[in-house]
């Protein structure tokens, strides 16, 4: 199987949608994320404006893709199809949005999953140096200092 990691562009934006509704874990439906108000406009546009991601294809169809959003430091969101999982896909796509935000400057940049602390993701996060930070309004938050970076923001 071959694999392509690449930044996503506009035109993808219904591919993500397809992998985001398809997810083992913290499944959410079209209508869930439009009530949160993600929508194929709203994704658009925060990638015109805050938001950069990148996106892995296997055999040409997208399988797993991640975004971060510059203005906030927020990881913003890691969706992978059940059978991409295992394959360090998650990882690499991780890697490009963290290292993204660092070269922003940000020191610290944070995330919010779900509280359930048995589910894989929050493994996954805690394995990459991600720490608990808050519970607030049912989610967790996470958080990540710059590993290249000391605790008061200088270079190491």
């Amino acid at each position: 199987m071959s694999t392509v990691f690449r930044e996503i562009a506009e035109g993808d934006v219904p591919d993500l949608f397809r992998v985001r509704v398809s997810t083992r874990e913290n499944a959410l439906s079209k209508e869930d994320l439009r009530r949160l108000g993600i929508t194929p406009e709203t994704v658009r546009e925060m990638m015109r404006t805050s938001h950069r991601g990148w996106l892995c294809e296997a055999d040409g169809a997208v399988v797993g893709f991640a975004m971060g959003n510059g203005r906030t430091g927020e990881m913003w969101v890691i969706a992978l199809l059940p059978e991409a999982e295992g394959r360090g896909i998650g990882t690499e796509l991780m890697d490009r949005v963290e290292g993204w935000l660092w070269s922003l400057g940000w020191r610290e940049i944070w995330l919010t999953t779900d509280t359930d602390t048995s589910l894989r993701a929050y493994g996954f996060y805690r394995a990459r140096g991600w720490e608990d930070w808050k519970v607030e309004n049912g989610d967790l938050f996470m958080r990540r200092v710059n590993p290249s970076r000391g605790d008061d923001g200088e270079s190491v």
